[in-house]
């Protein structure tokens, strides 16, 4: 009887040490098809979670430019509404429609719809700098000036060749009003040329002339 109780004890240990690989192989397979459907079938929750991040990326990527553009930038200056003779006028020449605030409210408003307000914001800068006569407030608002428009590492850098950009090195080592006369006007011209006469034909010019032209009749 003894013998027999030890050879059944022995026939289930070695039927135990038989099923337990089987079974431990059988876990390991199943994690792995786990671990693989979770990385390249689109069906799991893993690669759904995925896809989403990846989605929301390229949506970021769409809107970066265009939020960093805005951030912290007041939408317009503080002008009276333009009159329908201003707004004419704005079609005789560039140089009339950027002496306005209003001209200039309405042609970044433009500009912002083809992601290059950055222009127009630098000219501004420029402007603002240069009826500034204080050495140390004029230092550090050159420098922020280079920072936010020339540095290329910049998302609003505006886009001057190289020789305008050498200038612009050489005068930031002692900064004043003028640091960036040549590249406002390089700018300048660039929006003169490139995109005043889209402005003309756009949208936000056309309706705003015809509300203006209305106005008398709806009175």
């Amino acid at each position: 009887p003894m013998g027999s109780e030890r050879t059944e004890m022995r026939k289930r240990q070695m039927s135990t040490t038989q099923d337990t690989p089987g079974a431990a192989q059988a876990q390991l397979s199943t994690g792995n098809r786990g671990s693989n459907a979770c990385c390249f079938c689109w069906c799991c929750c893993c690669s759904c979670s995925c896809l989403t991040v990846r989605n929301q990326e390229e949506e970021r990527a769409r809107t970066t430019s265009h939020e960093l553009q805005a951030e912290g930038i007041p939408n317009c200056e503080e002008s009276p509404a333009p009159t329908l003779e201003e707004v004419n006028a704005w079609a005789q020449s560039f140089d009339k429609l950027m002496l306005t605030p209003a001209g200039r409210n309405a042609f970044r408003e433009f500009l912002r719809t083809e992601f290059s307000e950055e222009n127009m914001l630098f000219w501004m800068a420029c402007e603002e700098l240069k009826q500034e006569s204080n050495k140390s407030v004029i230092e550090e608002k050159a420098r922020l000036i280079y920072e936010d428009y020339i540095s290329i590492l910049s998302p609003k850098e505006v886009s001057l060749d190289s020789r305008v950009r050498e200038v612009i090195n050489r005068n930031m080592l002692e900064p004043s009003q003028h640091t960036f006369d040549d590249a406002q006007l390089q700018i300048y011209t660039l929006m003169h040329r490139d995109s005043y006469p889209r402005f003309m034909n756009s949208a936000i010019y056309k309706d705003l002339l015809r509300s203006l032209s209305e106005k008398p009749i709806e009175a």
